[in-house]
């Protein structure tokens, strides 16, 4: 294992509230046991919190409350198991193809009872029951917009949202995606900035509304 375990932000138990036990007990086991299942990368440990945990629940209050939500390319969690845990009002789906990282998402589901929380191992273009189904669909460092939009926008309903989590090219991304932007009716196309004054690294993301 490289590296030791970043210190818990103080934003955490703003971000979590009641929840954060839950969060706590995730992101220990991520430490533990992340780097030997190939989940997350040997220099991760002293960011864990800020570039990865906190990245990703930053996202939890834009998607919409009693809702079902996909994370495309759930990996170890993130950001899936992570606002599966800020938002136990929005049922998730996290959809990955990978058998071990499965394993893993269901483990964690197991760990943390959450009840909220399905796992379909498929790609997503292969996860076809839930096509047209959900009401917004995530996801974090998988590919680029312009690859991401066909595998995403054919699962959520019609009206429904994209919400993807993306780095500082985003809107050089968003430039390079019109045709695919285009071709699935994606509207109201935009990057927002999360977390400004709050977290000590920023998270952008692009959201879009889905043949509304």
């Amino acid at each position: 294992m490289t590296g030791v375990l970043e210190p818990e932000p103080a934003v955490a138990a703003e971000l979590f509230g009641d929840r954060v036990e839950l969060a706590r007990a995730y992101t220990a086991a991520l430490a533990q046991h992340g780097e030997k299942r190939g989940l997350i990368g040997p220099l991760e440990l002293p960011r864990l919190w800020t570039r990865h945990i906190l990245n990703s629940a930053i996202a939890a209050p834009l998607f919409p409350a009693g809702g079902i939500a996909g994370d495309v390319g759930s990996g170890a969690g993130l950001p899936g198991l992570v606002l599966a845990i800020a938002r136990p009002d929005v049922r998730w789906v996290l959809i990955e193809p990978m058998e071990r990282r499965v394993a893993w998402l269901e483990e964690q589901v197991g760990a943390l009872g959450l009840e909220n929380v399905d796992v379909e191992r498929a790609r997503a273009e292969e996860a076809g029951r839930y096509e047209g189904v959900l009401d917004a669909v995530t996801a974090r460092a998988v590919s680029a917009l312009r690859t991401l939009i066909p595998w995403t926008a054919p699962l959520a309903r019609d009206g429904g949202e994209l919400i993807l989590l993306k780095g500082h090219n985003a809107p050089a991304e968003i430039e390079a995606a019109q045709k695919q932007i285009r071709k699935f009716k994606l509207s109201d196309v935009r990057m927002e900035v999360l977390g400004e004054g709050v977290l000590a690294e920023e998270t952008r993301v692009v959201r879009a509304l889905v043949r509304a």
